[in-house]
């Protein structure tokens, strides 16, 4: 299935050139970006991008991630994922170069100039998912998504959920495979193989899409203000057992999820100019 996407989780609050200190209020880190003195390189363990940590360690002087303004991260959608994930708490730019297959949140690989075109980027503010768990055994998990929470039957039982927004009951019982939760920014992966709406990163909204549902059969799915909060029942959890998934990390048995965009978390990725997020998005509708 498709999974580019973020094929990072979140939802997109805006795009703008990389800000300097005044006009992002955001201190050294803002200033830092803008003047793109010193760099870390992540690469994923393929031929193609260690091959290119080589070349750009042997062009351009690097730091630790920590010491670092700006992440460069080689590799493919799904390592720019985990190093949005690894990186997420320091809020640090991520600058991603395709090393990998689709490459939908990398920009195009080169050697050249690296640091003018980190310069010249635009900045995509993005939100995650905040997933909280409840599992039968009364442990509670919380993780982040940048793409997208989805639950899933674990045998071949179907799923019975039952869909509460805002506490609301919206759907008393649904029989299917699972259920899942995108932001704009992943409605091109997951969501998008299981027929949900890629959704504009302005949108304000996140996709609540069902997984090959078979009662009620005309439900299509809904869209929700990113505002809310979703919660998801498992009923007949003993018989019926679901796990759920955000991203890529997985928790069993669950009994009930509750799954709301987290505000107080913002990661920054880089794009080059005139190749934005939203213009990927708003591409991908049109794509044949």
């Amino acid at each position: 299935m498709a999974r580019h996407g973020i094929g990072i989780r979140g939802t997109m609050s805006q795009e703008d050139p990389i800000p300097s200190e005044s006009q992002d209020g955001a201190g050294a880190a803002g200033r830092g970006v803008a003047e793109t003195e010193h760099i870390a390189i992540v690469a994923a363990q393929t031929p193609d991008a260690q091959a290119a940590r080589e070349v750009l360690e042997g062009l351009y002087p690097t730091k630790s991630p920590s010491d670092a303004d700006v992440i460069v991260a080689l590799g493919g959608d799904g390592f720019m994922l985990q190093t949005i994930h690894r990186f997420m708490s320091e809020g640090k730019p991520i600058y991603g170069m395709n090393r990998g297959s689709v490459g939908f949140m990398m920009n195009p690989y080169s050697h050249e100039d690296l640091f003018q075109r980190i310069r010249n980027a635009e900045i995509a503010r993005l939100h995650p998912l905040r997933m909280v768990a409840h599992l039968e055994t009364g442990t509670r998990v919380e993780l982040q998504a940048m793409n997208e929470v989805s639950m899933l039957r674990q045998t071949r039982q179907a799923a019975k959920l039952r869909i509460r927004i805002d506490d609301v009951v919206r759907l008393d019982e649904m029989i299917c495979d699972g259920v899942l939760v995108s932001t704009p920014a992943g409605s091109t992966a997951y969501n998008l193989s299981a027929h949900g709406p890629i959704l504009p990163l302005d949108a304000g909204v996140l996709a609540l899409t069902p997984i090959s549902v078979f009662r009620p059969r005309r439900w299509r799915g809904a869209l929700v203000s990113r505002s809310a909060r979703i919660q998801i029942e498992v009923l007949e959890s003993n018989k019926r057992p679901v796990s759920a998934v955000a991203d890529s990390t997985e928790v069993r048995e669950v009994v009930e999820v509750d799954i709301e965009e987290d505000r107080d978390v913002t990661v920054r990725i880089l794009f080059e100019a005139g190749q934005s997020l939203s213009e990927r998005n708003l591409a991908e509708q049109f794509s044949l």
